[in-house]
């Protein structure tokens, strides 16, 4: 476990009975089906997430958002990739158990101390409905091609009044070579996520977006050059370069990113940016 990490936990035995237990700690569903995620993104994620301005500051507002709807046991992060959030949620006393299809994934959250963590897909699990009262997807609903199917999964799961925090990236017109690379199926604006929200038996109660100097960088590096097929195929060394900043723009756009994510620790929101983070009630 991570540090001084919540008690709370998931008897899965109990709630998921189909589960298996192996000797590296992992709890495997027995059945494994392909998901639209690429078959390296767990890896060229965790070659830059410690380093990275990006994650450190979604990890940063999702820390603040779970705090202020503070879940009564375990939330479990679906899609939770090498569990760098469940990490950072359980440093700031968030019980969490992970959720994630991709082995390598599952085995790099678990060698950050996530415990417990599942390698499935969510509607392969068989855990029994009311299981949870806090459900995190965190950049995990763009990947889904069904998204009512994969909503109505999750409102079964939760408790009556479970929370869901969810992040996605804003703005169809951002799009771009690497949200096809990415396996993106979509792009959303807070309204448009409400309104998926709220048609499969979910309550809004906080929005915002995130990131707001972003989209220029993100419309003038990714989305024009695609547009004008500049953009070649995103690999590893792009993405370290873009994720780890240095020099004066750096500074600048860490200085903005505090000022929002103070923002967002005092419950205000934010109108404009790259993603939305967004927290909903089961009714």
């Amino acid at each position: 476990m991570v540090g001084d990490a919540p008690r709370a936990s998931l008897d899965l035995a109990e709630l998921a009975p189909s589960l298996e237990r192996r000797a590296d700690g992992i709890w495997f569903a027995r059945q494994q089906a392909p998901v639209s995620y690429p078959e390296d993104g767990n890896a060229a994620c965790l070659a830059v997430e410690d380093d990275s301005f990006w994650f450190r500051h979604r990890n940063r507002c999702i820390a603040s958002a779970v705090r202020r709807f503070a879940p009564q046991d375990v939330l479990l992060d679906i899609g939770g990739g090498n569990g760098y959030v469940a990490r950072g949620l359980t440093e700031a006393g968030i019980a969490c158990a992970l959720l994630e299809p991709g082995i390598d994934g599952a085995l790099a959250a678990r060698a950050r101390g996530v415990d417990p963590v599942i390698c499935a897909r969510l509607e392969d699990i068989g855990m029994a409905s009311g299981s949870v009262s806090a459900a995190g997807m965190f950049d995990v609903l763009e990947h889904i091609e069904d998204e009512a199917g994969a909503l109505q999964e999750v409102h079964a799961l939760l408790r009556p009044g479970g929370h869901l925090f969810l992040t996605v990236p804003a703005y169809a017109f951002l799009h771009s070579a690497d949200d096809v690379a990415a396996g993106h199926f979509r792009r959303y604006t807070l309204r448009s996520l409400t309104r998926a929200l709220v048609d499969n038996g979910f309550r809004p109660t906080y929005a915002t977006y995130v990131f707001a100097p972003l989209p220029p960088f993100v419309l003038l590096l990714r989305t024009l050059p695609s547009v004008l097929r500049l953009r070649r195929p995103v690999d590893a060394e792009v993405q370290s370069s873009e994720h780890v900043r240095q020099g004066l723009s750096a500074r600048i756009v860490d200085q903005l990113l505090d000022i929002e994510a103070r923002r967002i620790e005092a419950g205000g929101s934010i109108a404009f940016g790259s993603s939305c983070l967004a927290v909903y009630i089961k009714d």
